[in-house]
């Protein structure tokens, strides 16, 4: 198959098109998962979460480029939000490491179009596709909204968490999630004022818990701090995989695929299943309340 060779040989174009329909042909990405699915799992994957106005998106262009230095092959898988009217992600300052990819560099956007988990449905299949292609490692930068910022470490090998002292982020105001989830947590626009109070506050708060993660400070503007963090990613990527650890990620997969699955099912009974609208019909009379209407609904369902 020509696609198939064609990403093996690691050509850009094959690559978007073989993601293009991860994200948008499902008779099709399920032949092409198919196909590539046993030559996966051999790449690092590094989820980088953060709130927005941390500087996530700079700091990966900075740290992608100090890889590349470091002898690995790195791709970037950024999600997206959805937007509920157009389906359209919103690429932001994403629009800057186009530089990149004239390294070799691939990069890419993805829309996270509301699937269970927050995270793409298409996303892990995506990263296939680029481990088939020879990338490693694989840097998914998360959204930084809600659930994501947690469930971003149900892919990743390596989770980092950003902080910006500009943003408000504190002690008092760093979401709970966020305090567990990290391997590496980094204090970003370090030049900023505020960032040694933030820095403090997190290695105090943070550094002592039971996963010990590493701290770090970095600035974009200064240049500082991204080559350390990549000779740690570097450091950190030579352990990052265990047994243990790929069976959680799949476990979590296949939940997100059933559970995909289900909504599926019930989103087409809203639309066309008798069952449905006659409750509806008797819960609008009151011959019944909400909560039997719920169950009777459900037990047809699970038939």
């Amino acid at each position: 198959m020509k696609l198939l060779d064609d990403l093996k040989k690691g050509r850009r174009g094959a690559i978007a098109k073989a993601i293009s329909i991860i994200e948008n042909n499902d008779v099709e990405s399920r032949k092409l998962v198919k196909q590539i699915f046993q030559s996966s799992g051999n790449s690092v994957i590094i989820g980088i979460t953060g709130s927005a106005g941390s500087g996530k998106s700079s700091l990966i262009n900075k740290t992608v480029l100090a890889l590349k230095k470091l002898d690995t092959k790195p791709a970037v898988l950024a999600v997206d939000p959805t937007s509920h009217v157009t389906g359209g992600a919103i690429l932001g300052d994403r629009l800057r490491m186009n530089e990149l990819t004239d390294l070799g560099i691939f990069i890419r956007s993805i829309a996270s179009r509301g699937a269970t988990g927050a995270v793409s449905a298409s996303l892990r299949n995506s990263i296939r596709v680029l481990e088939y292609s020879g990338f490693d490692p694989i840097i998914i930068e998360s959204v930084g909204a809600g659930q994501t910022d947690v469930e971003i470490s149900n892919i990743a090998d390596i989770t980092v968490v950003v902080f910006n002292p500009n943003t408000g982020d504190s002690i008092q105001t760093i979401k709970a999630g966020q305090t567990e989830i990290g391997d590496i947590y980094i204090v970003n626009k370090s030049d900023l004022g505020g960032a040694n109070q933030l820095f403090d506050a997190v290695r105090d708060y943070i550094g002592d818990t039971v996963k010990n993660p590493i701290i770090l400070k970095t600035s974009v503007k200064r240049n500082s701090g991204i080559a350390v963090f990549a000779k740690t990613l570097k450091k950190m990527m030579a352990s990052a995989k265990s047994k243990d650890d790929n069976a959680q990620r799949l476990g979590a997969e296949l939940r997100d695929i059933v559970l995909n699955n289900i909504k599926e099912m019930i989103d087409e009974m809203f639309v066309s299943d008798r069952t449905f609208a006659r409750y509806l019909k008797q819960l609008e009379s009151k011959d019944i309340d909400p909560i039997q209407a719920g169950a009777k609904i459900t037990k047809h369902l699970l038939k």
